[in-house]
């Protein structure tokens, strides 16, 4: 199944108590293909960038099986730049720069290559631009996943309801949840947010792990217990990747499925957050990946005699 995959591909500066960058590679459909090129999953990138975004960076994309016909290049604008500093338990963070740049005035246009995409997974971006591309495929994806914050909360709220009654998975964190549904419960937020379309419901909550949430059902994950822990940025998008290309690889979206694929995508994250950025996304194998995933087993797998 093919993955199409709409939102940034930015510059990012950080700084952790472990260390800083200067600007690297980042943005949000970056660390969604990178996660699918481990799981060897077609995909292909909507997004625009400026003339000062490298060559090689497109390059090593597409030489990863990513499909970037999709990347405006505006030859005269500069690339989405964010910079920002993490706090000592890396939970918390200050935005120091956001610079909006060629992303301001985002036309999605989507090539004819992946027009029969089977799933659409819409990045964290304005919900008038993801409802838009779902607007622009000649027909329906098979799964429209979801991702969204609440800065558009506050500021899009009717067309981000628009676009949350067509979506069929959310993603969001625990504090979004909250502030989406009006509820403190998880358990009564995921019933909210399911009334307002999504089938699933994925709520993050960063090292706590994640939960998955559909027709009463409820089934949750820890996140890997890590040693080193050096850039969280860019997590949540990669278990976003990792989850929606499971998805692909198996061509199933039942409950049972989902719940494997929100291992898969937790795994995938725990890479991410071992080095700066998307480097370690660009080292790991797909056999790292099942030696990661045979962890998370380990680590949740238990009998008890009542």
């Amino acid at each position: 199944m093919k993955l199409l995959v709409v939102g940034s591909v930015a510059f990012d500066a950080i700084e952790t108590p472990f260390g800083k960058t200067d600007k690297i590679l980042g943005g949000a459909a970056t660390y969604i293909t990178l996660a699918s090129s481990v799981l060897k999953v077609p995909s292909g990138i909507v997004s625009v960038v400026g003339g000062d975004f490298p060559e090689a960076d497109l390059k090593m994309l597409a030489d990863r099986g990513v499909n970037i016909e999709g990347i405006e290049v505006v030859k005269d604008g500069k690339t989405f730049f964010w910079s920002g500093k993490y706090h000592n338990d890396l939970n918390s963070r200050d935005t120091l720069v956001t610079e909006v740049n060629v992303l301001e005035n985002f036309d999605p246009k989507i090539p004819e290559s992946m027009q029969d995409a089977d799933i659409l997974l819409l990045g964290n971006l304005h919900p008038g631009v993801q409802l838009s591309v779902l607007e622009k495929m000649n027909s329906r994806p098979k799964l429209v996943i979801l991702d969204t914050m609440n800065f558009w909360m506050d500021s899009a709220w009717d067309i981000l309801m628009q676009m949350i009654a067509k979506t069929d998975v959310i993603t969001i964190n625990d504090e979004e949840a909250r502030q989406l549904s009006g509820e403190y419960s998880l358990v009564k937020a995921a019933k909210k947010i399911h009334e307002l379309g999504p089938k699933y419901v994925i709520i993050k909550k960063g090292e706590h792990g994640a939960l998955l949430f559909h027709d009463g059902k409820i089934f949750a994950i820890p996140a890997l217990p890590l040693e080193d822990v050096f850039d969280p940025t860019g997590a949540g998008d990669t278990f976003a990747g990792g989850f929606a290309s499971y998805l692909a690889k198996k061509e199933e979206f039942d409950f049972e499925t989902m719940k494997s694929a929100l291992i898969v995508g937790s795994a995938m994250a725990s890479f991410t957050v071992e080095k700066f950025g998307t480097e370690k996304l660009q080292e790991i194998t797909e056999a790292d990946m099942i030696a990661r995933i045979k962890s998370f087993k380990d680590l949740t797998t238990f009998e008890v005699e009542v």
